[in-house]
């Protein structure tokens, strides 16, 4: 006679096994894909991504009116919306007027996220929004309440718009005159968002110049100056935008802006005098140039290896000393809720904050005199050994795959993880199985590492246990 199964058990979420039989439930080994915030934000991003690679891959989207293979299509679809700016085809001469204007749009989406622009349709198209879309929004602009979500949403579209708008305007002062009135202002709108949204995507390439970047502008400051304010801007996040435009309400920024502006300062400081030190007698690089175009295009330069993929100098005759800080400044990035990627610039700082506080023998860490939270240090550290565990795989891949130099393969999976977009000049001659991972790693770099992890999370949320497990001992160290 076979025993009878426990129904009560099978339909139990809590209970893993049967308390008459002993059968495990089959379904503890199911998540439980519930709509949560983040998955909402993922997967729409990795839509976007597969719907406009199917886009890219029509004849329309390219200039000789052939059709584009998925594998290529697929990385600039993703490196268009992850707002990174690697390339296999030079976007100017390879892609057509209506590939341009596509890959703007998902640069445009990719850099104020997706939650941004679908909530803006919701409220153009006068319809409610959903507490999932809230959560999602909130997740989505790093905010930490629900209160004036749509106000705040408005406020940002506006300064984009401003910014945007104003960029383009500079721009078309110098690319009118070159390129002519249509195409002119379409450089000048395209450049504006690119820079602005830190995606690094030209349209100055041409057939016999290929992958050029800025670099026929290394000697004008209206050009560069312009597009490092846009990045700069555009880098700090939105929610900084709105706390110093609070200021005039309340005394002081938050932490996180305190954070956020004096990090950003010191790494520009930084990476502009190494670079110009570094490189001042490389005749490849800055050695041609006066003393004037050698310090812009440094400054340039520390600017777009945070954040952008711009590049005014060539990145394969840079010394490996300036290589390594190029690297260290793709990997810290800029701030949270921006256009940019990396480990953040306030992960960075708590992280070399906490490393003080335990070298010194302190219990707590200190930020411009206020305590930081032990979950903000562990997600730090969480962040950082996340994204380590990622550049390694990526650079793994690439070296089985004999794709460059150790160097060479780091550069370009940091430039990947952290949406940066410049190279050493090894993109174009990828293998699939390389492309391919790059795609995942520019993926996970814009949703970031730790929201990444948390797609794993089948309880959909990061609820407390209530009850404390007994203090072992371990040697570290």
């Amino acid at each position: 006679m076979v025993t009878p199964m426990c129904s009560k058990g099978l339909k139990s979420e809590k209970l893993p096994f049967c308390r008459k039989t002993g059968i495990r439930n089959f379904t503890s080994y199911i998540p439980s894909f519930k709509k949560t915030p983040i998955r909402i934000i993922v997967f729409g991003f990795a839509l976007l991504i597969l719907t406009a690679s199917f886009l890219l891959m029509l004849p329309v989207s390219s200039r000789t009116g052939q059709p584009t293979g998925f594998t290529d299509a697929l990385f600039t679809a993703a490196s268009s919306v992850c707002v990174t700016g690697l390339v296999v085809y030079d976007t100017n001469t390879y892609w057509s007027s209506f590939g341009h204007w596509l890959i703007l749009f998902l640069i445009q989406t990719g850099g104020l996220g997706i939650m941004t622009m679908v909530t803006f349709f919701f409220i153009f198209l006068r319809r409610n929004i959903g507490i999932h879309e809230k959560l999602a929004l909130q997740e989505s602009l790093n905010k930490y309440s629900f209160s004036g979500l749509t106000d705040t949403l408005l406020k940002i579209l506006k300064l984009t718009f401003i910014f945007e708008a104003a960029g383009a305007a500079v721009f078309s002062i110098r690319f009118i005159p070159i390129y002519g009135l249509g195409e002119g202002i379409k450089k000048s709108i395209f450049h504006s968002v690119s820079s602005f949204c830190n995606a690094g995507f030209d349209l100055t390439g041409s057939a016999s110049a290929p992958f050029s970047s800025l670099s026929a502008f290394n000697r004008d400051p209206l050009v560069l100056l312009t597009a490092a304010f846009l990045i700069i801007t555009g880098g700090l996040g939105f929610m900084v935008w709105m706390d110093i435009s609070a200021l005039r309400k309340k005394r002081l920024p938050d932490l996180g802006t305190k954070v956020i502006l004096t990090s950003t300062a010191v790494l520009l400081v930084f990476g502009t005098v190494f670079i110009f030190l570094s490189e001042y007698n490389n005749p490849a690089t800055l050695g041609e140039l006066s003393w004037q175009s050698k310090l812009l295009n440094s400054f340039f330069h520390s600017v777009t290896a945070r954040t952008a993929g711009f590049n005014t100098l060539a990145i394969s005759e840079m010394k490996d000393s300036t290589n390594l800080v190029n690297i260290l400044m793709m990997y810290i990035g800029a701030a949270p809720g921006s256009t940019a990627g990396g480990i953040k610039v306030t992960t960075f700082a708590v992280i070399i904050f906490s490393l003080f506080s335990f070298i010194k023998g302190h219990s707590r860490v200190g930020l411009f005199f206020r305590k930081v939270p032990q979950t903000v240090i562990f997600k730090s550290f969480s962040i950082f050994a996340l994204s380590i565990f990622m550049v390694i795989i990526s650079v793994l891949v690439l070296l089985i795959n004999r794709e460059g130099s150790l160097m060479q393969v780091l550069f370009e999976s940091v430039s990947a993880f952290g949406t940066v977009g410049l190279s050493t000049g090894i993109t174009p001659s990828l293998e699939t199985a390389s492309k391919l991972q790059l795609v995942l790693t520019m993926f996970i770099g814009r949703i970031g590492p730790f929201t990444a992890a948390a797609l794993f999370n089948t309880n959909g949320s990061s609820h407390q246990k209530k009850y404390e497990l007994p203090e072992g001992r371990i040697n570290v160290g």
